[in-house]
């Protein structure tokens, strides 16, 4: 497993560390934790706004809940 040193004012460090405890979880845990959850909220919204503009751009086909249910032969 990896290691990644960071370095944070004093006053930061304990705020982290009272939310760890807070979250009954290591400090080490809540930090990748916390970063997963924002690289996949980014990721999200960039998958949202490329597929608004693709929408705005006329590039994406829709079909109805019927057609697709057709297609399959259901």
């Amino acid at each position: 497993m990896g290691v990644i040193s960071l370095r944070v004012p004093e006053e930061e460090l304990a705020r982290y560390k009272d939310y760890a405890r807070i979250q009954n979880q290591s400090l080490s845990a809540v930090i990748r934790t916390t970063m997963m959850e924002r690289i996949e909220e980014e990721y999200d919204l960039k998958v949202i706004e490329n597929y608004e503009t693709q929408k705005a751009a006329g590039e994406v086909e829709l079909y109805s809940h019927d057609d697709v249910w057709a297609e399959l032969g259901v």
